[in-house]
């Protein structure tokens, strides 16, 4: 097999796999919201991640370090929050968080670069999250929510006609219609970040991406950063590539960019939350995740 074909064969793999994975979570995870939605009144929800005290955000950061969501799956729990009317301050603290702090990626860092290291890595993911959600909402980004986000699907079925043992049943199927419509109107979202991210994946090799971020380059921690956003790479994944990576030359400061940038964005995600934000507020999302992989992949080479 020729290289250009095993690279076509990747992004076919990749592809394939995406499709699977991401179709089955978003399904899933909408579903549980759903059900969640069902008996929590969001009258709780607001008061738990209220963004007009400092605990609000904190609980967020917590409860995004607790869910075991990457990047594109945390986009239907977000979803949730914005029709349960949460602090926005709040919610942007969990949309960051959740995929850089998720149980998965902690564990794999804790064992792959040892305890200092994931501590260093908590507490900029921990800090920086709850920063950019605080400032994000004194600057009133919340404008640049599209209007459509916060109304959900109506449901079909019959709930009140029908007999008593036909609303529990319909109570679920509902959820389900709800589950699905959401699924409809992201599914074209979700296919095009798929298609390009898993583009960038097979045609992009290792060696090529340990070249440019070798320590001899000055730049190389930025480059790093702007490689991981596009590079759609599960928590799983994205710790051991970083580990093989170094191996090969990788500086560890950029080391640290790539995995904030890759865990904690991708053009997938991005694409998705099109479906939810204006450009401005895509926008800043990036920034953040840019600037927090930057900083922290410099302060780590300043440190260690």
């Amino acid at each position: 097999m020729t290289i250009t074909q095993q690279m076509v064969f990747d992004t076919l793999n990749m592809f394939a796999f995406l499709a699977v994975e991401l179709t089955v979570l978003f399904l899933l995870i909408s579903y549980i919201v759903g059900v969640l939605q069902e008996y929590i009144p969001p009258s709780k929800i607001q008061s738990i991640l209220s963004s007009k005290n400092g605990k609000g955000y904190i609980v967020a950061g917590f409860l995004g370090a607790i869910t075991p969501f990457c990047s594109c799956s945390t986009i239907p729990f977000l979803k949730g929050l914005l029709r349960a009317k949460a602090g926005f301050g709040t919610m942007m603290v969990f949309l960051f968080a959740s995929p850089l702090l998720n149980p998965i990626i902690i564990g794999l860092f804790a064992v792959t670069f040892g305890v200092k290291v994931t501590a260093f890595y908590f507490a900029i993911a921990m800090g920086v999250s709850i920063a950019a959600g605080y400032l994000l909402e004194r600057f009133g980004f919340e404008k640049y929510i599209k209007p459509e986000a916060y109304i959900a699907p109506e449901s079909k079925g019959c709930v009140s006609s029908c007999g008593n043992n036909n609303k529990t049943v319909s109570k679920w199927t509902n959820i389900w219609h709800s589950t699905w419509s959401d699924f409809k109107k992201v599914l074209p979202y979700l296919i095009g970040g798929i298609a390009l991210g898993s583009m960038i994946y097979g045609f992009m090799p290792t060696e090529f991406v340990a070249r440019v971020a070798s320590e001899s380059n000055p730049f190389a921690v930025p480059i790093a950063a702007v490689i991981g956003i596009p590079l759609y790479i599960r928590a799983e994944a994205v710790i051991p590539l970083s580990a093989a990576l170094a191996a090969k030359g990788m500086g560890l400061g950029a080391v640290m960019a790539l995995i904030i940038g890759s865990a904690g964005a991708s053009l997938t995600e991005v694409i998705l939350l099109k479906s939810l934000f204006k450009n401005q507020m895509i926008i800043a999302f990036l920034t953040v995740i840019l600037s927090m992989a930057v900083g922290a992949g410099y302060l780590y080479s300043f440190l260690f």
